[in-house]
C-alpha cells in the first residue's frame, strides 16, 4: 500500500458535479481519539476561508463548519459514525448545487448546505490522524441535486 504524505494539500477547481474521494485508514485506534480533517480553503494558503471543514473525531462525532473572515460560524455536529475501528475507509464529498453530501465506504451520511461559493475553493487539504492511501478530484458537467 503506498501512502501519501500527511498533511496533504492539492490544489482544485470545484464546481457542481465534482466529488473528492479519500481513501485512508486511522494511524491509531479510537480508543486514542485519532481524527481526521478536510478543509476546502478558498486559497492555496493554511490561514484562508474555508467554505466547508470536516471534521472526524473517530469512535465520537462529526463536525461540519466554515470560516469567513477568519472567524468560524455555527457547527454543524452527528454522531453518526460510520467509520469503523482500525477499518480503510472511503470518503466522497459531492459537490451539489446548495450543498455537499458526504458519503462513507458508499453510504451517504451527512450533508453541508453551502456558506461559501464553490467556485471559489482552490486547495483541498487532507490532514491529521490517517494513513492516506488516495485523493482524487473529479470534475464533471452535472447539474442537479
Amino acid at each position: 500500500m503506498s501512502l501519501l504524505p500527511v498533511p496533504h494539500t492539492e490544489s482544485v477547481s470545484l464546481s457542481t458535479g465534482s466529488t473528492v474521494t479519500i481513501k485512508g485508514k486511522p494511524v491509531v485506534c479510537f480508543f486514542n481519539e485519532p481524527h481526521l480533517q478536510v478543509d476546502f480553503h478558498t486559497e492555496m494558503k493554511d490561514d484562508s476561508d474555508i467554505a466547508f471543514h470536516f471534521q472526524v473525531y473517530f469512535g465520537n462525532r462529526v463536525v461540519m463548519n466554515s470560516r469567513e473572515f477568519r472567524t468560524w460560524k455555527e457547527e454543524v455536529v452527528s454522531k453518526n459514525m460510520p467509520f469503523q475501528d482500525g477499518q480503510e475507509f472511503e470518503l466522497k464529498i459531492l459537490v451539489l448545487e446548495d450543498k455537499y453530501q458526504v458519503m462513507v465506504n458508499g453510504q451517504a451520511y451527512y450533508t453541508f448546505h453551502h456558506r461559501v461559493p464553490v467556485s471559489s475553493v482552490k486547495m483541498v487539504q487532507v490532514w491529521r490522524d490517517i494513513y492516506l492511501t488516495t485523493f482524487k478530484n473529479l470534475v464533471l458537467a452535472f447539474m442537479g441535486r
